[in-house]
């Protein structure tokens, strides 16, 4: 199973706002992921992503898709709080 972190898309029509998940590559845009890693809002250009689950990710083998792989580059990327 290939695994990829990438964007799904939620929002309203002309409001998107964008998941970053890991997804099976053979899943639909905005369908099925294992794991929800943070959220990117392309209006406010606002991206919240828990950091340490990426890195998790990214050991374990996902690939980042290139739209995600530019969005972890940004410096002003936000380390959301991470629930327990």
């Amino acid at each position: 199973m290939a695994v990829h972190i990438r964007l799904a898309r939620a929002g309203t029509k002309k409001t998107p706002f964008y998941r970053i998940v890991v997804a099976d590559q053979r899943a639909a845009r905005g369908g099925r992921f294992i794991e929800r890693l943070g959220t990117y809002d392309p209006r406010r250009n606002e991206i919240r992503l828990d950091t340490a689950r990426v890195k998790h990710w990214r050991d374990v083998g996902a690939l980042p898709s290139h739209t995600v792989e530019l969005l972890l580059k940004r410096p002003d990327v936000v380390a959301a709080t991470v629930a327990k």
